[in-house]
């Protein structure tokens, strides 16, 4: 039974059961505290906690879900999976503990040829939570299982929690028994591979509080509306259902594996290492896919950051399996054509996608070609020194700051007759993994607690008036103090203030918030910030100006009509740049983020390489082409999948509803989703000026503009300095560039001048620093201070001719100098002197350390500079008593 058939079943057997069948979500959630859907609870939380209610009492679903917390386990047993799809049956206060029971046990058990799964129930274990006699019960009561294979399992397995505040329950789990050939007897309590966990049913039943951990809490009480959360792994459902041995030989898995096999010529199933390195890559590869189908690009931080280390990890196992060169397009192909049927957008999004995909894999192959020669540096340094083990800091410092794999450290270094000090690597690891837990807890707890908005969510939708009034007549229906509800808010306070109705645009898609005040009898609020704290509320931050407001009081919401005109002009603008975009560049340059406020647009799109003068000019005048023609603005209001068929665009990772908003600047030409506020007509944005474009990752480009009357005040400005430069250069205006660069050759040929005779006044002292020489022991020394130089190039050149003039006994040179400010020493010693011990790069890093700096280099010669060029004399004199030491 193939993976999307599995899927279907499910849906439908559902839906012929009352439940209304949602899509999946984003793998880009907006949940603050996560950085992908890591659930199949996670789009649901929003009703499962409560805050919001839901729109229908039971649900179900095939969520498309990304983890990476178990991704070393990747590859080495039958089920863990970075990318997986959680099919889930949802009850929101519906049905509870019988229902789901009873419609999970019917479908497994149900003939294959009536829709069912067709499991045999002599296969089939369940475990529930130990003190929850009532599912025990039911289960027995509903299903013929013996009771033997009813096993009861404590709380770190069969309770489920957020680890915060709120809901929680016990969970009864279903188990696939493998066979014996897969383990030992006993039941899932024996924690075996044998033993499948394939569906697990959640009885969100309980409120929790004073949470000390995961499984240690205090239950308030039961929840006024019990919750049903199922889950059951659609990966794990088909290597059952194929006859497979894993998740990694499913039919949307295995044509990946496949293609690594063949690229490698090695054979899958010879050799258990290799085996996990070949899981690893179909597995990253098709979770890296998904990933970019969803919008999200590679980068050094959060998501991206997850996502190039997927990638980067397939690299590092290709190249274990013999594959050294580009391998993405192969692969990622087959993972393309094994997902498309389930998934679409990976064959309409193509272009975009490989394009991300092959220039991750060449930068990455270029850093680990440059981290090779680094190492073997390092390999050089550590044999020099009769060392016979790499430092974990050096492994760590090629890890963390040029992404070199440590797996291939270890290689490397063993190959060239070394070892790693794994347990140092490991514990500098562990550190930097305890720093990350300690941003994400603290993020969570700063974020995820959304439960202040319950009750007033409750009440309703927020009504948004905003589109067509700039004012608005409400009521207060609530008021938030440091997070806290309270009856009013006085004069001087800072508050949260939550309405029936607004006209303040609150902050989304890229448009920051309106400005403005709320009035009403006696009191006048200042508007800081308006927020969507949970979907469908509107919260403002505001600052009581005069008198006090309390709840139930009427209140007027008064939008800054001039910041208000200017945020439009800004976010219509920025569709018109989208637009100019995708007709220069091509249908790939996508969307990957903007910010609009007034005067003011940024937009972030997918692009490798930086944009020629005249291409930013070719974009700016087709935006502006577009304001001159005065093209209608319109918006609809109409369902998500009739906009998409119309072509609207829209941002990768946002979400939408049903239902969406379309904006069409010009009909077609600029059709986009969006949720801003806009001009009726694009003459009205009256001018774009491109100010700025720059790289924002190795696949997003940048690029800024000023709108309206910010754009008119810069382009003024410009005029006023180019009259300026004319007369002060005496030049006209079409004559300034080569008027500027005349003054630049002069000036570079006059800094040429004075550097010559700069580097000829410090060469003639050269006599008098060789006379200047001293002895300590042995060695002959010249430590002299320069007074200032023009670089430290100069002072290293002067430093080899004295040293050239000791002679060959032993000779040590420090010489210092103050550069641009900054104190310089140079020391260089002779064979002589190095035969005797004495080491540039250790001298020159002793005197650095005076200096209040660092230094170092070769043994020859060194460098070191600091930021005290007091202690200049004092840095020398160091260098004179290391040699006499």
């Amino acid at each position: 039974m193939k993976t999307a058939e599995i899927a279907q079943r499910f849906l439908d057997y559902f839906e012929k059961n009352g439940h209304t069948i949602v899509p999946s979500a984003s793998l880009v959630t907006d949940d603050p505290a996560l950085l992908f859907t890591v659930a199949g609870m996670v789009p649901f939380i929003p009703y499962l906690s409560g805050d919001v209610p839901a729109p229908y009492p039971r649900a179900a679903d095939n969520q498309k879900c990304i983890r990476t917390n178990d991704i070393e386990e990747v590859g080495k047993t039958p089920r863990h999976g970075t990318f997986f799809q959680m099919l889930g049956n949802w009850s929101f206060g519906d049905y509870f503990k019988e229902g789901a029971i009873r419609y999970a046990w019917d479908l497994l058990t149900s003939p294959e040829a009536d829709g069912g799964l067709g499991f045999d129930q002599k296969d089939l274990w369940v475990t529930v939570y130990e003190e929850d006699d009532e599912a025990h019960d039911l289960w027995l009561k509903l299903t013929d299982l013996p009771e033997e294979r009813i096993q009861r399992l404590g709380k770190d397995t069969n309770y489920w929690s957020t680890g915060l505040p709120g809901p929680a329950g016990p969970c009864s789990e279903i188990f696939f028994d493998r066979g014996p050939e897969y383990g030992i007897d006993g039941g899932p309590a024996t924690d075996d591979d044998r033993y499948v966990e394939i569906w697990n049913l959640v009885f969100m039943q309980y409120e929790i509080t004073n949470v000390r951990s995961k499984y240690d809490f205090d239950i308030v009480g039961e929840l006024p509306n019990k919750n049903i959360d199922t889950g059951m792994g659609l990966e794990r459902i088909a290597f059952i259902k194929q006859g497979v041995d894993n998740m990694y030989e499913t039919d949307q898995v295995r044509p990946v594996l496949d293609k690594a096999v063949e690229l490698a010529g090695r054979t899958y199933g010879a050799n258990h290492d290799d085996d996990v390195r070949f899981r690893v890559v179909a597995d990253h590869v098709r979770s890296s896919l998904m990933l970019m189908s969803d919008g999200v690009t590679p980068s050094n931080d959060g998501r991206g950051y997850i996502l190039r280390r997927l990638m980067r990890r397939v690299i590092r196992s290709m190249r274990l399996l013999g594959v050294d060169g580009p391998t993405f397009e192969v692969l990622f192909s087959a993972s393309r054509d094994a997902m498309k049927d389930a998934y679409p957008v990976v064959e309409t999004d193509w272009a975009r996608i490989s394009q991300y995909a092959l220039a991750e894999e060449a930068t990455f192959l270029r850093t680990l070609a440059a981290g090779e020669s680094i190492l073997d540096e390092s390999l050089s340094d550590t044999k020099a020194a009769g060392g016979t083990t790499l430092t974990g800091a050096e492994a760590f410092l090629l890890h963390d700051t040029y992404g070199f794999p440590i797996d291939l450290t270890l290689e490397i270094a063993e190959e060239a007759g070394l070892s790693v000090d794994r347990a140092a690597f490991d514990g500098l690891m562990q550190e930097q993994r305890a720093r990350a837990k300690a941003d994400a807890r603290a993020r969570k707890r700063q974020l995820a607690d959304t439960s202040v908005y319950r009750d007033l969510r409750a009440q309703g939708e927020t009504v948004f008036t905003g589109y067509t009034d700039l004012e608005a007549e409400s009521q207060v229906l609530g008021i938030l103090v440091d997070g806290v509800s309270v009856d009013r808010a006085s004069a001087g306070q800072i508050a949260e203030v939550i309405l029936a109705e607004t006209a303040l645009y609150a902050e989304s898609g890229g448009q920051v918030a309106d400005k403005g005040v709320i009035v009403g009898p006696g009191y006048e609020l200042e508007v800081l910030d308006v927020q969507k704290p949970v979907p469908g509320l509107i919260s403002h931050t505001v600052e009581v100006s005069t008198g006090e407001v309390g709840v139930g009081q009427a209140a007027t919401t008064v939008v800054d009509a001039a910041n208000r005109r200017a945020a439009r002009q800004a976010h219509s603008a920025t569709h018109l740049v989208h637009a100019a975009l995708r007709d220069t560049l091509g249908k790939t340059a996508t969307q990957a983020g903007s910010l609009n406020r007034a005067g003011y647009m940024r937009f972030d799109f997918s692009w490798g390489q930086s944009l020629s003068d005249e291409t930013k000019t070719e974009i700016e005048e087709i935006a502006n082409n577009a304001v001159r023609d005065n093209l209608e603005v319109t918006t609809r209001v109409l369902p998500l999948d009739e906009a998409r068929s119309l072509g609207a665009m829209a941002l990768f990772g946002e979400k939408y509803g049903d239902t969406v908003r379309m904006v069409d600047i010009g009909g077609p030409w600029s059709r986009e989703l969006c949720a801003g506020t806009h001009v009726s007509t694009s003459a009205e944005i009256g001018l774009i000026n491109l100010v700025g474009e720059s790289s924002v990752g190795a696949s997003n480009r940048r690029v800024e503009a000023l709108v309206g009357l910010d754009a008119f005040r810069s382009l003024a400005a410009e005029r006023a300095l180019v009259s300026q430069l004319t007369t002060s250069l005496k030049a006209p205006r079409e004559q300034l560039p080569a008027r500027i660069a005349e003054l630049q050759a002069s000036l570079k040929a006059a800094e040429k001048k004075i550097a010559a005779f700069e580097a000829k006044a410090l060469g003639d002292r050269l006599p008098a620093l060789a006379a200047a020489a001293t002895r300590v022991g042995d060695t002959v020394v010249v430590a002299e201070s320069l007074g200032n130089a023009a670089s430290a190039d100069d002072v290293r050149s002067l430093a080899l001719q004295v040293r050239e003039r000791l002679g060959s006994e032993a000779a040590v040179v420090a010489l210092g100098a103050v550069v641009n400010d900054r104190p310089v020493v140079i020391v260089a010693t002779n064979d002589a002197a190095r035969a005797s011990g004495a080491k540039a790069g250790v001298l020159a890093k002793g005197a650095a350390g005076v200096l209040g700096g660092g230094g170092g280099g070769r043994d020859d010669v060194a460098q070191g500079g600091g930021t005290d060029a007091a202690a200049l004399p004092a840095a020398l004199v160091s260098v004179k008593d290391a040699l006499g030491a």
